[in-house]
């Protein structure tokens, strides 16, 4: 939006020094030159009027008179000629070389002056006029540029501004801030954006206080009803009715499991929030936890982390991913295991890549990396589905980028360094360091 902001402003400006430049300059030009023309005869009806004036007193029309015709300082040189009604002929000034412009007066004994100037002496007294419109219209199109780029900051910013609220919205953070811009018609939608927040962080709050209520319901039942059916195995002879208590206790021990996760999947979604992180922070925190093992294995870790990359993340969640990348790159994987990070596109995303110098992934299983209880026979298969839940849960995404060797790139949101952290995103807490989980 910036962009087209400062292509119709600058189009806006454009058109408009040139409607008015042009027909400006145009008219200064003809104005210089009618002002000139006007003065040549003005000096010409003053000698006109000199040689009456001579010619009723009976005084001898001299050359030398003409000398106040040819201009003084400041005024186009010209050459001038009369022919006095006696026949004889005065000339004063130098004679003009090439084009010309003349000026012809008849006084009213019959004398006739003409004054004759250069015409490129009066093309240039144009042109100066020019240059001044042209130097206007150049300094009026600099001032209407930093205008557009003035008003483009103006408008845009508190709309990254917004947009970068709704994407923490999207991303667990219920009640992003966001400063008034100024702009009505912004502030309405940010406000908007707020009120939903409210209500949406209401409603989930709601069915995150249903799940854990139910499920907390749930257990007691179910506990009494397991070992109801642990004493009917126990007490009854009849392998027919032992069969189906055991068969029933198992449905009911099943039930139990998914009430469990019900309830730990409730109190999970009521964790923290995404923050604004420093992400060379949590990676060298992984760094000096996973070195000492991998210096037991022989192997290397290392880290091309730029030290000013900010993302949008959970930092438990996000350090929980990363160790499962590690992990599963010592696990599997084999040499250095390199951890970088690059911003992805112009939409701000941080691209966090765990790669090392191994066989990979193979083909039968990389479709099916990331589904629950997929393994190459090494592993519970549960590390990176979590993972990419947990990735998921802050807006992220965990994708395998390369299958041979191993590359696992997470998507985070990002925090442009031209923007206002402050403002746009939380004060994050700091990261602590949490102890290592296998």
């Amino acid at each position: 939006m910036r962009r087209r902001v400062l292509q119709a402003t600058i189009a806006a400006v454009t058109v408009a020094v040139v409607l008015l430049g042009f027909p400006l300059a145009f008219l200064g030009a003809q104005l210089v030159r009618e002002n000139e023309m006007q003065a040549l005869k003005a000096r010409a009806d003053t000698v006109a009027r000199s040689i009456d004036f001579r010619e009723q007193q009976d005084i001898e029309l001299p050359g030398p008179m003409l000398e106040v015709a040819t201009g003084g300082p400041g005024d186009i040189p010209a050459s001038v000629t009369v022919q006095a009604p006696n026949g004889q002929f005065y000339q004063a000034g130098d004679h003009v070389q090439g084009r010309t412009l003349s000026v012809q007066v008849t006084s009213q004994t019959g004398a006739v002056v003409n004054l004759y100037v250069s015409w490129w002496d009066v093309f240039w007294q144009s042109a100066r006029v020019i240059a001044l419109v042209v130097a206007a219209a150049v300094v009026a199109f600099a001032a209407g540029i930093a205008m557009a780029i003035w008003q483009a900051n103006r408008l845009t910013a508190p709309l990254v501004y917004l947009a970068a609220s709704a994407e923490q919205l999207g991303a667990g953070q219920v009640r992003p801030r966001l400063e008034p811009s100024g702009v009505e018609e912004i502030d309405l939608v940010a406000a908007e954006l707020a009120r939903s927040a409210d209500r949406m962080a209401a409603r989930l709050a709601a069915e995150r206080q249903f799940a854990a209520d139910a499920s907390h319901q749930l257990r007691t039942p179910l506990t009494a009803l397991t070992m109801r059916l642990e004493e009917i195995m126990l007490a009854t002879d009849d392998p027919d009715v032992s069969e189906e208590a055991r068969i029933s206790l198992e449905q009911v021990e099943r039930l139990v499991r998914v009430v469990d996760d019900l309830l730990a999947s409730s109190r999970r979604a009521q964790g923290g929030t995404t923050e604004a992180l420093m992400l060379i922070d949590v990676v060298r925190q992984q760094e000096e936890e996973w070195q000492p093992t991998f210096d037991a294995a022989g192997r290397h870790i290392v880290v091309e982390v730029d030290p000013a990359t900010q993302v949008l993340a959970t930092p438990g969640a996000l350090a929980q991913v990363l160790a499962t990348l590690i992990e599963n790159s010592l696990k599997h994987g084999a040499g250095t295991t390199t951890v970088r990070a690059r911003t992805g596109g112009s939409s701000g995303a941080v691209v966090v890549e765990v790669a090392d110098e191994g066989a990979g992934v193979p083909d039968d299983l990389a479709p099916r990396i990331f589904e629950r209880e997929v393994t190459s026979g090494r592993g519970t298969g549960l590390g990176l589905a979590l993972a990419r839940d947990l990735a998921s849960a802050d807006g992220g995404r965990l994708e395998l980028a390369q299958r041979r060797p191993a590359v696992f790139a997470l998507f985070l949101s990002g925090v442009p360094s031209s923007m206002r952290p402050d403002v746009v995103v939380p004060m994050g807490r700091v990261v602590t360091r949490p102890s290592r989980r296998r």
